[in-house]
């Protein structure tokens, strides 16, 4: 069955553009931070990490992840979130940076993110990288960037604690553009009957309201002030869906936040008109 992607803008003209800028300007700037190394091959400790990807988290933007500091992660909103980091020591590092994506959160004071070993050595120029990792922490300038996954559509990971009928817990996962997803609603196949998810942190969205039978999703989109409905009409969850197994949307999504206010407010002097690559 064909994929449609319907989109309802949402009305947020009457935002003022000091609020809507602080926003916008946030997605689009340039700032300055400190990184540091995670010794393991992804920034994720023993465990699920606090975004929930678990050990799917090595299968992400090929192993290149971070763990971001409240400033990132933004209590859940930030996970799965893109962002390219550079370092600023020219004599070791690279002027392109590297891409990475946010699976995990870490309450350190000293350093906005931590990088796992392929995207650690990614900042560096060829043949630097066993230098750079001798560094406590390094200067950056970083910035949140669309996410592109490829050939990826967006997915959804039934989580183990589902239990069918109603008890349904998910997860997104490829998540494209530069977006957040607000709202989740569930419906049966066919149906207008929309039920709301709840967030329970970052990308995971639970209900203990889930239809029978096929399932069809729904979600609100938003980058910068911007937002709009975005949903696959078709079968999503089969009737016997299984906790553990990833479903494909069909979506894909590809928005970027748009710039309602001039200017980057609240970045940090001097990174604003940096260009990147």
């Amino acid at each position: 069955m064909a994929v449609f992607l319907c989109c309802f803008m949402v009305l947020l003209a009457a935002v003022p553009c000091s609020a809507a800028g602080a926003t916008a300007a946030g997605e689009r700037c340039v700032r300055q931070g400190k990184a540091a190394y995670a010794p393991s091959l992804s920034p994720l400790p023993q465990g699920s990490g606090a975004c929930g990807y678990g050990a799917m988290a090595a299968e992400i933007n090929g192993g290149f992840l971070a763990a971001g500091g409240p400033r990132q992660h933004r209590g859940g909103l930030g996970c799965g979130r893109c962002f390219q980091v550079r370092c600023r020591d020219a004599k070791l590092c690279s002027s392109r940076g590297v891409r990475v994506v946010l699976t995990d959160f870490h309450r350190s004071n000293r350093t906005d993110f931590l990088l796992g070993g392929p995207a650690f050595a990614g900042l560096a120029k060829p043949g630097m990288a066993h230098e750079l990792k001798r560094l406590d922490t390094l200067s950056v300038e970083y910035k949140r960037i669309p996410c592109d996954y490829k050939d990826k559509n967006l997915s959804i990971l039934v989580e183990e604690e589902s239990k069918r009928p109603s008890n349904l817990v998910v997860k997104f996962l490829y998540q494209g553009g530069q977006t957040d997803i607000l709202a989740v609603d569930v419906a049966p196949v066919g149906s207008s009957e929309w039920r709301f998810m709840t967030r329970v942190h970052g990308p995971v969205w639970r209900t203990d309201r889930a239809p029978a039978g096929p399932q069809q999703f729904r979600a609100v989109v938003t980058g910068g002030y911007d937002g709009k409905w975005v949903w696959a009409e078709r079968e999503v969850l089969p009737a016997d869906w299984r906790p553990g197994q990833v479903y494909d949307t069909g979506v894909r999504i590809a928005d970027v936040a748009r710039d309602g206010c001039r200017g980057c407010a609240g970045a940090d002097a001097g990174a604003a008109a940096l260009e990147w690559k």
